[in-house]
């Protein structure tokens, strides 16, 4: 890779990456190719929403995602490309998921959105954390989704475990005051 700037991005977007996938219980992240490395799977292991062929609404576990840099990506970024649903479509059941095609909308990506960043907002959307019902990419969920407000989100947990706060107390003085 000729494109210093984007190579030192590369190698920074790998370390956080790998780091929050240390830290996180519900994200196994699976770098391709590199060095530097310009593809991911992400796995996240959190509770979401699918549709079953009957057309029952349910909770499930386990959604995959890809993640791509390309090489004009700190220039321009196409979030279809970027960002890139890998479970059955059609089973999907989230307004800013497909559920014909392999589109995951995140809003507007700008260039240069880091690793971490991305893996957040997806997870905030399979989790119901966050979703746009306006110009939906599946409108039937999109419709659900409005009526069904009281059963977000559909998964809770943080992404990061959090870190344990300890409190050093001071030991009481024996036999009282001097």
């Amino acid at each position: 890779m000729t494109d210093k700037v984007l190579a030192a991005f590369l190698e920074r977007q790998y370390a956080e990456g790998m780091a929050l996938a240390r830290e996180s219980d519900l994200l196994d992240l699976q770098p391709g190719g590199g060095p530097p490395v310009q593809r991911y799977l992400a796995r996240f292991h959190c509770f979401l929403l699918s549709r079953r062929p009957a057309g029952e609404i349910v909770k499930t576990q386990g959604a995959t995602v890809g993640i791509f840099f390309d090489d004009q990506y700190l220039r321009r970024v196409d979030p279809y490309t970027a960002v890139v649903w890998l479970c059955r479509p059609e089973f999907t059941w989230h307004p800013n998921i497909s559920n014909r095609a392999p589109l995951i909308c995140l809003g507007r990506l700008a260039p240069g959105t880091g690793l971490v960043d991305i893996l957040y907002q997806i997870f905030e959307i399979l989790t119901y954390q966050r979703y746009a019902t306006h110009d939906a990419l599946n409108r039937d969920a999109a419709a659900w989704a409005r009526q069904n407000q009281d059963q977000f989100p559909v998964d809770a947990r943080p992404l990061k475990r959090r870190t344990r706060q300890f409190t050093i107390e001071e030991p009481a003085a024996a036999g009282g005051e001097a």
